[in-house]
């Protein structure tokens, strides 16, 4: 099967569909580190996952040079119009580039697609302009005409909906917003993901069921005491509102079926204190100076999964991309301990400043969420096949 992905950044999303079994077709990324990123790891380790691969504006791409057959058309077009921490312009803003990913949908014609978008997209404010993403996703040849505004189509949309029985090309679309930390990723990254099938396929989207819970995790540490172990560590003294918690998850029958989850500790047990000298055996893995704590950005505790590593709007990313360690003081996160965070294996290098790269991983999405996301389209896609050749 065949994939294309638009806005690759890092490659978060387009490695884990590799690792899903999808042959890449194309990856097309504009900013000029992830672009370097992406060429080091498919040079030096990864020749078969990422290939080719265009740097440039996807507005400039012209499809009709795609010659093969799209079974994923993927991507996480430019989350910072609907971020809950940047300037809130939405479909007014110029980074909006949903338009292209459903021109590359139009010219395309994938059996399915997959997209991953920030929670800031299913705000309120947002929500007649996310009802008209999906019914253009849903109907990507009923386009938009010269001087028309996006309401006035939406409302064309809206009636060609209600009109019944359509022609032409059309999605069967669904939507979901996940937790990685539910998918045992060391990390609470809630964002909006997107799954539609051809509607010829017959197929309906699915989302993969959650295989991990904060309840585990509360369960591991203070009922069974097994995360404190496993670290080698002293369970910490409960407060009393906590010990009220520990006696009602004692007194269950049964523990949590769902495995724990994952914390930043268990990411990062493995690796070298970064503060204690060069770790050059370690990629990407080299002390940043200066991080502090003021309200609002406090740090991940070790013994929980991450908060949301971030892109930011400007300085340094977000701001929150820092640990909390012994004292209640703060570091900043590694390059290499924030891509474990992201799931990415430490064979995967990434270019650029610290600042740069940190930006590259707050746009990405988790590996193993990405490659979880694929195989469950690619076992669907294989039922039409399995169908097909009956």
């Amino acid at each position: 099967m065949k994939s294309l992905e638009l806005f690759a950044g890092a490659g978060g999303l387009s490695l884990g569909i590799a690792q899903a079994g999808f042959d890449r077709e194309l990856v097309i990324e504009i900013n000029a580190d992830a672009c370097k990123t992406l060429r080091l790891n498919q040079q030096k380790l990864f020749p078969h996952a990422i290939n080719p691969i265009y740097c440039g504006d996807v507005k400039s791409y012209n499809f009709s040079r795609i010659a093969a057959e799209i079974d994923l058309l993927a991507g996480g077009p430019p989350c910072q119009p609907f971020s809950n921490g940047g300037k809130h312009k939405g479909n007014s803003d110029r980074r909006d580039l949903f338009p292209q990913f459903i021109r590359a949908l139009r010219e395309l014609k994938p059996k399915a697609i997959l997209i991953e978008n920030v929670k800031g997209l299913l705000r309120k404010s947002f929500a007649d302009y996310f009802n008209y993403l999906i019914l253009q996703l849903t109907y990507p040849e009923f386009t938009i005409e010269t001087d028309e505004t996006w309401l006035e189509h939406f409302h064309r949309l809206q009636n060609y909906r209600i009109k019944g029985r359509k022609e032409g090309l059309a999605y069967q679309v669904s939507f979901r917003l996940l937790n990685a930390a539910d998918y045992g990723i060391p990390q609470k990254r809630e964002r909006v993901f997107i799954i539609g099938f051809r509607s010829d396929l017959n197929l309906k989207p699915l989302f993969p069921a959650p295989t991990h819970s904060q309840e585990s995790l509360f369960y591991s540490k203070w009922v069974t005491e097994e995360y404190w172990l496993k670290h080698q560590m002293k369970k910490p003294e409960p407060s009393p509102k906590l010990a009220s918690k520990i006696g009602k998850m004692q007194s269950l029958l049964f523990p949590p079926e769902a495995q724990r989850w994952l914390t930043v500790r268990d990411a990062i047990r493995d690796l070298p204190d970064p503060t204690l000298g060069e770790v050059d055996s370690i990629p990407n893995h080299l002390f940043v100076a200066g991080a502090k704590s003021y309200p609002g950005h406090t740090g991940s505790p070790l013994d929980e999964p991450a908060k949301t590593i971030k892109a930011g709007v400007h300085g340094v990313p977000g701001g929150e991309n820092m640990m909390i360690i012994d004292g209640g003081k703060v570091r900043y996160f590694t390059v290499r301990e924030a891509a474990r965070l992201q799931t990415f294996p430490d064979s995967y290098l990434f270019e650029g400043s610290w600042t740069g790269i940190m930006r590259q991983l707050g746009n990405a999405v988790p590996v193993s969420l990405s490659k979880l996301l694929a195989r469950q389209i690619q076992s669907s896609l294989k039922t039409v096949k399995a169908v097909e050749h009956f």
